[in-house]
C-alpha cells in the first residue's frame, strides 16, 4: 500500500558529511515524484530546509510543523504548502504523528533520535502499527542499531523490538519498505 504522508525526521544542521544534504534532496524529490506528502518539523536549514525545498521544487505537498519558540532557531520555511505553528513540541509530534502514515529516521541530532525512538515506544505501547524507517546513509544510524541490540542482549527489551523498525541504506529503498510494511 502506497503513504499518503511520510513523516521524516532529520537535523537541523547539514552535518559534516555532504552525502547527508545531497541524499536529503534526493529523498525530497523522489517523494513528489511519487506523490507522497512530506511532513517534518518545519524549520528552513540544514536537512529539514533542504529535503524540504527540493520536495517543493520537484511540485511536492510538504507540511511543516514547528513550536513557536523554534521560530528564530529553526527559521521556519514558510514557502511550504501548510505551515502549522504549535505551542509546543508535544502538540508538534502529536500533530506530525496524525498528519502521517509512516516515520523516517535521517541523519539528526539529539531531537531525531529522540522522536524516533518516541514513535518507537508508542509502537511497542501498540499505539501505532505504522512503518518506522531508519535511512542509514553512509552507516549514520549503525551506532544506535547496535545500542538497540544491546539493549535487548542486556534484559531491558524483547527481541521484538527490531520488529518495530527496519533499516535501509538507500533512499530508493524507503518507499518500497514503507508500503510493504503498511
Amino acid at each position: 500500500m502506497k503513504p499518503e504522508n511520510i513523516c521524516v525526521y532529520c537535523g537541523s544542521s547539514s552535518g559534516k558529511n555532504p552525502l547527508y544534504t545531497k541524499q536529503a534532496r534526493a529523498f525530497g524529490t523522489l517523494l513528489a515524484e511519487e506523490n507522497v506528502g512530506l511532513v517534518y518539523g518545519g524549520g528552513g536549514i540544514g536537512l529539514m530546509g533542504e529535503m524540504a525545498r527540493a520536495a517543493l521544487a520537484a511540485g511536492g505537498h510538504v507540511t511543516g510543523i514547528i513550536p513557536s519558540f523554534l521560530n528564530d532557531r529553526e527559521i521556519p520555511l514558510h514557502e511550504v504548502s501548510e505551515l502549522i505553528v504549535t505551542a509546543s513540541m508535544h502538540e508538534r509530534k502529536q500533530l506530525m504523528f496524525e498528519k502521517s502514515d509512516a516515520f523516517v529516521a535521517f541523519p539528526g541530532g539529539i531531537g531525531t533520535i529522540e522522536e524516533t525512538i518516541e514513535m518507537m515506544t508508542w509502537a511497542q505501547l501498540g499505539r501505532h502499527t505504522h512503518p518506522i524507517i531508519f535511512a542509514n546513509i553512509g552507516g549514520y544510524w549503525d551506532p544506535l542499531i547496535k545500542m538497540l541490540d544491546h539493549v535487548i542482549e542486556a534484559g531491558f527489551a524483547r527481541s521484538s523490538v527490531h520488529s518495530l523498525y527496519s533499516v535501509v541504506d538507500r533512499i530508493e529503498d524507503v518507499l518500497p519498505r514503507v508500503s510493504a510494511d503498511l
